[in-house]
């Protein structure tokens, strides 16, 4: 999505992002924005191309289970700068290793249900 020059509104944003104005407002309260929310003369939020990638980042994080405080604290490492990368990869080699767990323990509960529903089919099949 293309946005104009001088952001997007706060509802423009939540649409583009897919998250709710509730959650944008909370990301920026929680300090997880990269920088403040650029606001219109009549103190509206306006989002930049840039906020947009970043809450599209952050939303990736949450959806993978990650802590706010850990995603607060990638952020501030983010906001320190280049001398700030390897840290920033350690935290998501670390997250990548628990997402991968999860993947591992979800493909098999998933398994478990696929041999259920096998079961349900062979039952009615017979009836």
């Amino acid at each position: 999505m293309t946005l104009i020059h001088d952001g997007v509104s706060i509802a423009e944003a939540a649409a583009a992002t897919g998250v709710s104005t509730h959650t944008l407002r909370y990301y920026e309260r929680a300090g997880l924005m990269l920088t403040p929310v650029d606001r219109a003369s009549s103190s509206h939020r306006r989002y930049s191309d840039g906020d947009i990638g970043w809450v599209r980042f952050l939303t990736r994080l949450r959806w993978t289970g990650m802590p706010i405080a850990v995603m607060r604290r990638y952020t501030e490492l983010v906001r320190e700068g280049d001398s700030t990368i390897a840290q920033r990869r350690e935290l998501l080699v670390a997250h990548r290793e628990a997402v991968r767990a999860q993947l591992t323990e979800i493909t098999a509960s998933l398994a478990a249900i696929d041999h259920k529903i096998d079961i349900y089919d062979k039952e009615i099949a017979s009836s």
